[in-house]
């Protein structure tokens, strides 16, 4: 550029040149001291051509300079355009091979599965880091009947095997959650055996996680049962029971992987979907009588259960969360969901709001489930218990169908399932039958006169 403007002086500067020349030539001529043999017009006209040549050159390099420096800039603009266009194909290259790399380990555990009684978790660690981490046995023997037996298994990694169901096996595999929630329905009588089987079949699916979201549609109908009350349904109950089911088997499929394979399967893409569902369901509960529920929600347990099972509890207060803990307080899981859900130090709280509305036994069931039977004595808390049911027991005469038996019966059932959920010591449980002793007497006076 700096040559450019020194050029353009230089040509401007040529008509003074030319002046200047002009008057040199006409004190030559003045002086007549020498003949000059050309006319100044020729010289001029000489000159003023050599200009003008000068000036066309010069602005033709100009616009070749700027033809070149926006080719330059064209090129380096297509350039920036085509890296670009790399870079994205590239990550999409890599996000691919990611998933063909997670669809490859699936489906190996998948095959080992199929064909061998005790195949080894493989995860995208062990496939990319430590190629020989599991060790299997050579060779497996068949027994007559044509089974294969179990193959040893590194302990480091574990086995498990799909005994008697195998069914499950291809319907995770072909990630159907309808037809996994009819053969749960089917199977219902042997639940303690699904409930093992499962979390080994969730292995072969493509993604567990996804899957069991899959099995969560419906669990609000979108048209109103029959009946009306859902709670009457049997159907609407025993699919909600099932989706509940198989979110704690995921939980236990979960507990068992590495960090690389649990974020794999709990993908953000998952978690986002699983906290869409949630904030769905967050506002039927609402609706919901804490009293009527009388601690064995099924849609406040399959809610808490979501957020503790694929790790959104964080998204939501947990202010909100305390206030379901009474509505689940009667079922089994009851204490581990609490756990899972980071609560453990708020129970103190929520056994007090038990005790306040009068179920001890849930109360006492969580005091010994959080070793907090020192502040919450649970002898205490069942004196009251027997007092309070003592002073609401209908009088009647005696017989069946009284209605003293009538209230007689719940109590039983409580004081039951409040004996097989809890550990009591020699001394407490001494202490405890003899204040039970005249009241059990009364009611069995009343159940079988």
């Amino acid at each position: 550029m700096e040559d450019t403007r020194s050029v353009a002086s230089l040509m401007d500067s040529t008509s003074s040149k030319i002046q200047q020349l002009q008057k040199a030539f006409a004190e030559l001529e003045s002086q007549r001291a020498v003949t000059l043999n050309l006319k100044w017009k020729e010289l001029e006209e000489h000159f003023h051509g050599l200009e003008r040549s000068l000036k066309r050159r010069f602005h033709e390099l100009e616009d070749q300079e700027k033809e070149y420096e926006t080719k330059t800039r064209k090129a380096q603009e297509l350039l920036e355009k085509k890296k670009a266009a790399v870079e994205a194909k590239e990550k999409v290259s890599l996000e691919r091979l990611q998933k063909k790399r997670d669809a490859a380990v699936f489906a190996i555990n998948s095959a080992l599965v199929k064909y061998s009684n005790a195949p080894p978790i493989i995860s995208i660690a062990s496939v990319e880091d430590s190629p020989n981490a599991f060790v299997a046995a050579d060779s497996t023997d068949e027994n007559p009947d044509g089974t294969v037996q179990e193959a040893e298994i590194s302990p480091a990694i574990g086995n498990f095997e799909v005994k008697a169901y195998p069914e499950l096996l291809k319907l995770c595999g072909d990630m159907d959650s309808a037809g996994l929630h009819k053969f749960v329905s089917d199977n219902r009588k042997n639940l303690a055996s699904l409930k093992e089987e499962i979390p080994v079949a969730f292995r072969s699916a493509a993604n567990p996680a996804s899957l069991v979201l899959d099995s969560l549609e419906g669990f609000y109908p979108v048209e109103a049962p029959p009946n009306g009350d859902g709670k009457k349904d049997g159907n609407l109950l025993g699919m909600r029971r099932t989706c509940i089911m198989l979110m704690e088997c995921l939980s236990v499929l979960l507990s068992g992987l590495d960090s690389n394979y649990l974020a794999a399967v709990l993908s953000e893409s998952v978690k986002q979907r699983a906290k869409s569902i949630a904030q769905g369901w967050n506002p039927m509960l609402g609706n919901l009588d804490m009293e009527a529920c009388n601690g064995n929600s099924l849609e406040a347990h399959a809610f808490l259960q979501l957020l503790a099972s694929f790790g959104i509890v964080s998204d939501f207060k947990e202010d909100e969360l305390l206030k379901l803990i009474p509505m689940v307080s009667r079922r089994r899981q009851a204490a581990e969901l609490c756990r899972s859900l980071g609560l453990s130090e708020k129970m103190p709280g929520v056994i007090e709001v038990l005790l306040n509305s009068g179920k001890q036994i849930d109360a006492v069931n969580l005091a010994f489930a959080f070793e907090l039977t020192e502040q919450f004595p649970p002898v205490e808390l069942l004196k009251s218990y027997l007092t309070d049911a003592r002073r609401s027991s209908p009088e009647g005469r005696p017989g069946n169908g009284s209605p003293a038996t009538q209230a007689s019966v719940p109590l039983l059932d409580n004081l039951q399932y409040t004996f097989t959920c809890m550990h009591i010591t020699d001394n407490e449980w001494s202490a405890l039958l003899l204040n039970l002793l005249p009241f059990l007497e009364h009611l069995a006076l009343n159940l079988f006169s």
